[in-house]
């Protein structure tokens, strides 16, 4: 005899109007309260590029601007270089993107399907990575790029400075070695019968499978690199070749805040506008345990 589930409120309670009533009135106020939470500084931030200087520094602040100024936008545009900055961003996101995106799903699914001799010696010392404070790595990494190994070439003003030390991003392998793990050893022997080698199962049969994991790996990685800070501000002296969220510091001098505060929401829209386009994807991936047999 299966006993229904225990909750807060008993299904007799809802049944009866004012339990129903009840329910719903402090359901949509907690929802209220935490997208207010949330929104809020969203808002505060756009419409504090709408006010003049003065009404930004006012005490006490104004929720809604008195005289609507949207020239700080256009000012924040030019005066600050965005779109060389933004460019630039994207250059160093869309290649993290991509050779991560390579070469973990590689190594991800070598340690899952392959299984190679050490396998799980090599993932364990790979996963103890994650143990390291990312502060301790830095000065090995920047020495590494100033003065690379066997070529003794320097990267740093090069976008191949974000893009190989992006490539060794632990979570994400193992993120994609254990969705590997769970794509049943049957899918990939019926590949074998129909004659396709390890890598064309990779292509054909593991990566079509692996679209939900392969899309939150994807929003991973774009984030990591459009919202870092010290990295870029240390191997990037040029001003010319900085990402935005470096050039928004190294240029906000002598600059009204109105402008600077237009050019952070600017800054933010590329990532807004990319969540809200695969929302479905990224909420998908996060709850993909397995695949249907």
């Amino acid at each position: 005899m299966s006993s229904s589930p225990r909750t807060l409120v008993s299904p007799a309670a809802l049944a009866r109007p004012r339990g129903r009533a009840l329910y719903w009135a402090v359901f949509t106020a907690v929802v209220v309260l935490f997208a207010l939470a949330f929104l809020f500084p969203v808002y505060w931030m756009v419409t504090g590029a709408m006010k003049s200087p003065d009404e930004v520094a006012r005490t006490p602040p104004t929720l809604v601007p008195e005289h609507w100024h949207l020239s700080a936008y256009a000012d924040a545009w030019d005066l600050m270089q965005l779109p060389r900055h933004l460019w630039n961003t994207v250059v160093q996101a869309a290649g993290a993107w991509l050779l991560q995106l390579v070469f973990c799903t590689a190594a991800a699914y070598a340690l899952s399907k392959l299984s190679p001799a050490f396998g799980k010696v090599v993932l364990g010392g790979i996963l103890a990575t994650l143990m390291v404070p990312a502060q301790a790595l830095v000065v090995p990494k920047y020495l590494t790029v100033a003065d690379l190994p066997l070529i003794h070439t320097s990267l740093l003003n090069d976008p191949l400075a974000v893009w190989l030390p992006a490539v060794a991003n632990a979570f994400n392998l193992y993120l994609l070695k254990r969705f590997f793990d769970r794509i049943p050893r049957e899918v990939l022997e019926a590949a074998e019968i129909d004659g396709a080698g390890r890598l064309r199962t990779l292509w054909s049969v593991v990566l079509p499978l692996s679209r939900p994991v392969l899309g939150v790996v994807s929003i991973f990685a774009l984030v990591a690199v459009w919202q870092d800070f010290l990295w870029p501000l240390m191997v990037f002296s040029d001003t010319d070749k900085q990402p935005i969220g470096v050039a928004l510091v190294q240029l906000s001098q002598n600059i009204p805040l109105t402008v600077l505060i237009a050019a952070m929401v600017i800054a933010s829209i590329p990532m807004v506008a990319l969540f809200l386009v695969f929302q479905r994807h990224i909420v998908a991936g996060i709850g993909a345990g397995g695949t249907k047999g």
